[in-house]
């Protein structure tokens, strides 16, 4: 086990931008009440710019991992490839699964349920059921 906490379900979010990835960790975490759970952003490039990182993502997954599995949230087509690819190199803590599910309403959905206890299938159905909030 890293350093997530024991026990909870991690959410690593991973986008294109450092500032998006940060922005959604603060809100989902705010609307969450602020409990503790395990939330990294992933965002950008290690040297700045517009991107993804392997290692951000890795190292991400890591930090949140505790032992409950590991859900990660990407913002769009090349950050969801990269994180398939890490999860083919098995570059990710064992139960680590790329969650399909919009990005800021999943974030906030899947932070919610991990607060309150739920496992990885719940996490993961929560963020899930984000695509069908209608806005009208």
């Amino acid at each position: 086990m890293s350093g997530g906490v024991e026990g909870r379900v991690g959410i690593v979010l991973v986008s294109h931008s450092a500032e998006v990835a940060g922005s959604v960790a603060d809100l989902a975490r705010g609307l969450a009440g602020g409990a503790g759970t395990p939330l990294a952003p992933a965002g950008g490039l290690p040297g700045g710019g517009l991107g993804t990182s392997t290692e951000l993502i890795a190292a991400a997954a890591a930090s949140v991992d505790g032992g409950a599995g590991v859900a990660v949230l990407a913002d769009l087509g090349s950050a969801v490839l990269t994180v398939k690819a890490l999860l083919a190199d098995d570059e990710l803590p064992d139960g680590t699964r790329l969650v399909d599910a919009p990005f800021v309403e999943g974030a906030v959905a899947a932070v919610v349920t991990a607060a309150a206890g739920g496992d990885l299938d719940a996490v993961e159905a929560a963020a899930s059921e984000a695509y069908g909030y209608r806005k009208k």
